[in-house]
């Protein structure tokens, strides 16, 4: 499994055109092959911070979706409408491979 995790902030100047834009963004994103979920947060708080996740099952799906014409489209927009883009990959922990839930 991987997961990329995306954070940032909406421009406090292009709020409307980052929700219109949202719309259309991610079903573009989980339309590229690979993907196995796709979710999204927004800070409890009411802040401009967006925290996404994007989770494939392997490293070379990931690959491929990155590399895919239209996902690099909807990145250069995503950086006309937010500041403080971050973008990091995460693999299983060794130490926990598998999901613990409450009473397992």
């Amino acid at each position: 499994m991987v997961l990329q995790v995306m954070k940032w902030d909406i421009h406090p100047d292009k709020v409307e055109a980052y929700a219109k834009w949202a719309q259309t963004a991610i079903k573009r994103t989980i339309s590229v092959p690979g993907v196995v979920e796709f979710r999204a947060y927004r800070s409890a708080t009411g802040s401009s911070q967006v925290v996404t996740t994007y989770e494939f099952s392997e490293m070379s799906d990931w690959a491929a979706w990155n590399s895919n014409a239209d996902m690099q489209k909807v990145m250069e927009e995503l950086h006309t409408l937010a500041l403080n883009v971050n973008i990091e990959i995460w693999g299983l922990s060794p130490v926990v491979p598998e999901p613990i839930r409450p009473g397992n």
